[in-house]
């Protein structure tokens, strides 16, 4: 009859409908809609500023940092300083992790070295880190011990009190079972206390490795002759604000890449708990 689609019209007209259906739902994932607005708003940065022709000594093109980073990476020696910082923050919180990590368990199962430590976390942990930076000097001088010690000693602090606070929480049934069981202490610090501490342990590097990040650029751009740090510092005093923007945009990529990694390293945390 006039006006009725015949069955191959029907399927052909839903076979282009789910294409546009399922192209319509990715655009709507969270993570798509991200890099969407990361996408629009480089856009719309490149569009104001050459619409307002601003100078780029204050406002560059995100085509400009971008040429500038290549650049830098391909003849300014831009990778090196990214290797000297990421040895640093990574050599300290290496440092951090160990030791926090072992001076949290220790305070939570000792209340001596609770009582010993406490005091001392109480009065350091609340102080601006990037204060220690003359006297570390003084000590460490300016070379690779005072970055290892400012990168450690941003992540440290997160790492203990944080430990403890998942030791102290786990559920004393699940240490009564293991000890009627017969477990040694030891077996009850690496079989229950530690997998029930371990969303609590792994919030305190996510802080930590945030903390390491900025002391070490900041200790860099005060006494670095190499790394991101010093690299951004010399930028800016020369007016050169692509390369100011190229820094941070590996900065900001760093970031990035240390948080996924966070989240891949926290799944199989999980999992191994739970297992």
């Amino acid at each position: 009859m006039p006006g009725e689609r015949s069955p191959m019209e029907a399927t052909t007209e839903n076979a282009t409908r789910r294409p546009r259906n399922k192209f319509i739902q990715k655009l709507g994932e969270p993570r798509v809609l991200g890099w969407i607005a990361v996408a629009f708003v480089l856009i719309m940065w490149e569009a104001i500023v050459a619409i307002a022709h601003l100078n780029p000594i204050y406002l560059p093109r995100p085509t400009q940092i971008l040429i500038a980073l290549v650049s830098m990476f391909r003849t300014g020696g831009l990778l090196n300083d990214l290797l000297a910082t990421l040895g640093r923050i990574f050599g300290g919180f290496a440092i951090s992790l160990a030791i926090g990590s072992l001076l949290g368990i220790w305070m939570a199962t000792s209340d001596r070295v609770q009582a010993i430590a406490d005091n001392f976390i109480a009065a350091l942990y609340p102080l601006p880190k990037i204060t220690l930076i003359p006297l570390l000097i003084i000590w460490l001088g300016t070379g690779g011990p005072f970055m290892l010690a400012i990168s450690a000693l941003g992540a440290l602090f997160p790492i203990v009190i944080n430990t403890v606070l998942g030791i102290r929480q786990c559920d004393p049934g699940l240490i009564l079972a293991a000890r009627d069981l017969g477990a040694t202490n030891r077996q009850i610090i690496r079989m229950v206390l530690l997998p029930s501490a371990i969303p609590s342990i792994f919030a305190g590097v996510r802080l930590g490795i945030g903390v390491s990040i900025i002391l070490v650029v900041a200790a860099e751009m005060v006494v670095g002759k190499v790394g991101l740090g010093a690299r951004l510092y010399l930028a800016g005093q020369i007016l050169e604000t692509e390369q100011v923007f190229a820094v941070l945009i590996v900065l900001a990529i760093l970031g990035v890449v240390v948080t996924k990694a966070q989240d891949w390293v926290d799944v199989r945390l999980n999992q191994w708990r739970l297992s």
